[in-house]
């Protein structure tokens, strides 16, 4: 049976007019799937009686079970979500003063093997589908809107989730089409209506698929950064060998072009005396200086049988200071849910581990 949360809008239309029905059912499917978060088809209630039990015989909604629901002392939750074949997904919830920030997985697990990566260390599975990515923010909505979530940006009739990162377990672009499939749900107003700006990808750098993103479906860009220098980043970002730091960064100036911000957003995370001195700072203003751009300076969130060390506090804020004085923006990123393993790099998860050699794994239409 087709899961009605694996299509996108254009899609929903296509599946709509293939059996005859008017354009208008494929949005007023759209709305009670993601608007109205029903779980039955028998909930759509302003559909025609045909119309639904034809969707009722051809088609489910079906959504990751919840395995696990964690609450950080500061407020942020993690969920662990069963996607079948004995791997399970994390999604963080990160509420704030004026947003309520989704933290989503798009595969279970990753094969980019990034050195200080919790994700990386445990192999890849699988790309998610359309519908379990969608599922995570489908899910969270319900959720909090169940447990009657009191936060200052939640009108009535609105959904708590007013950001999407796609930060989660996994490299977004190596699961491109799913990827996009489940934003433009998060873009359209029959979906959750979120502006470009408020959905965020995050990736490692597939350099042709950031070229792909920056044509179909251009959002807030943020790249893993993590070293000034190719020899440092071939060892801590292992894709850095196939699209180095020179084309990285030109696709970062063609996305901008088309981009909902006027600047890319570097993520680099503080590794005790491997990426974090003054002058390694000073080597990275200098990388950057033709390139639009903010720093978001991480302090590393340990795991289990890490090799790495979070950089003292105090070399962050010189490190800070150098990027600051080159004229860059550069903050530093607070550590949510840290005593539940929400922080970043820290998702985990549960997967089966189909890994055979991580770097021939990425997704096969990456190496075009």
């Amino acid at each position: 049976m087709f899961n009605l949360l694996d299509f996108d809008p254009a899609a929903m239309r296509q599946f709509f007019a293939e059996r005859g029905e008017k354009p208008f059912r494929a949005r007023q499917t759209l709305r009670w799937l993601h608007h109205g978060l029903v779980d039955r088809i028998e909930a759509m209630t302003d559909l025609a009686k045909t119309t639904r039990a034809a969707l009722a015989r051809d088609t489910e909604i079906r959504v990751p079970r919840i395995v696990r629901d964690s609450t950080a002392a500061d407020g942020t939750r993690k969920w662990l979500l069963d996607v079948g074949g004995a791997n399970a997904i994390e999604a963080v919830y990160i509420p704030e003063d004026d947003r309520g920030t989704l933290c989503i997985s798009s595969q279970a697990g990753c094969a980019l093997d990034c050195a200080f990566c919790s994700t990386g260390k445990q192999g890849f599975n699988r790309n998610l589908t359309t519908g379990e990515i969608i599922g995570q923010l489908w899910h969270a909505n319900r959720t909090l809107l169940a447990d009657g979530i009191r936060a200052p940006w939640v009108e009535q009739g609105r959904h708590p989730i007013t950001n999407v990162v796609m930060m989660g377990m996994g490299e977004p672009l190596a699961n491109f089409d799913n990827v996009v499939g489940a934003m433009r749900l998060m873009l359209d107003d029959d979906g959750y209506g979120l502006s470009r700006r408020r959905v965020t990808l995050s990736t490692s750098g597939l350099v042709p698929w950031i070229e792909r993103l920056r044509d179909e479906c251009p959002v807030a860009l943020a790249v893993s950064l993590h070293a000034p220098n190719d020899a440092l980043r071939d060892a801590l970002v292992p894709i850095n060998r196939k699209h180095p730091l020179a084309e990285l960064l030109d696709a970062c100036l063609r996305y901008i072009e088309k981009a909902p911000r006027d600047f890319v957003t570097f993520e680099y995370v503080m590794l005790d005396g491997v990426n974090d001195s003054p002058a390694q700072a000073r080597e990275l203003a200098a990388l950057v200086r033709d390139v639009p751009c903010k720093f978001n300076l991480i302090p590393f969130n340990p795991f289990p049988n890490t090799e790495f060390r979070t950089s003292p506090r105090g070399r962050i804020l010189s490190f800070q200071r150098v990027l600051q004085d080159a004229g860059l923006v550069a903050t530093i990123r607070k550590t949510r849910g840290h005593d539940i393993d929400a922080a970043c790099g820290q998702l985990a998860g549960q997967v089966q581990d189909r890994t055979k050699r991580r770097l021939q794994r990425i997704h096969v239409a990456a190496t075009t």
